[in-house]
């Protein structure tokens, strides 16, 4: 056969391949949208460093929500302002869920939004680095509404955890806590019955929102 016309039937041959053959596209799912809730005298800056590591991991910018709000108030009123501003995520991003990655105090209005105000319908993911899920004794320093939310043994926490299922719902339960954290005492206060539960090691209260560990732990559950 003459060099030219096997060129020709070739390139045919490929085109041919190239119409019966599409591309295999990838089959991996977005994944939720992420909010972000920080806690007591916290800002959106407490998220900066874990934001662009998501982001890294394959997250668009707009599905990574840093959500401000005013910590000085009852948990329960944040809870609520939460339940809409979940809503409004859901709707820009047409996500069914999203996931909630919470610190510290920001774990309270959060529960409350999942087992009082039908969130466990909208949150896939829970998490919760160094939450005082229990109380710490470390809001006994404090005066504002919020603090008060956080002592041992107050009304909030009494609704949260003395009924029979303080992790409702098919809502997926994670916290993350240290034995180093000084701000929440007692330190395991942070462990949820129901909830995957993991020590990080000696890991500090703000640290755990930049450490690289707890992070690829948090990172591993949430993709």
């Amino acid at each position: 056969m003459p060099r030219s016309v096997a060129w020709l039937l070739a390139i045919t041959l490929a085109a041919t391949w190239a119409v019966v053959t599409p591309p295999v596209a990838d089959a991996r799912p977005e994944p939720d949208p992420i909010v972000f809730v920080h806690g007591y005298s916290g800002g959106e800056s407490n998220w900066s460093t874990m934001v662009k590591r998501f982001e890294a991991a394959g997250w668009d910018a707009d599905r990574l929500v840093v959500w401000p709000y005013n910590w000085n108030q009852r948990n329960v009123t944040t809870a609520r302002q939460l339940a809409d501003e979940i809503a409004r995520v859901r709707d820009v991003t047409g996500a069914e869920q999203v996931t909630l990655i919470t610190h510290s105090m920001g774990g309270l209005s959060s529960r409350y939004y999942l087992s009082q105000l039908g969130g466990t319908e909208f949150v896939g993911t829970w998490v919760s680095l160094g939450g005082p899920n229990h109380g710490t004794n470390w809001a006994y320093g404090c005066w504002s509404p919020s603090c008060f939310d956080m002592r041992p043994g107050s009304a909030l926490l009494a609704q949260l955890n003395d009924g029979p299922d303080p992790t409702p719902g098919p809502t997926e339960y994670a916290t993350y806590w240290s034995r180093c954290d000084a701000v929440i005492s007692p330190s395991d206060s942070t462990v949820l019955p129901g909830a995957d539960n993991t020590h990080v090691g000696c890991v500090g209260h703000l640290e755990l929102l930049w450490d690289r560990t707890t992070f690829d732990l948090v990172l591993d559950r949430v993709r």
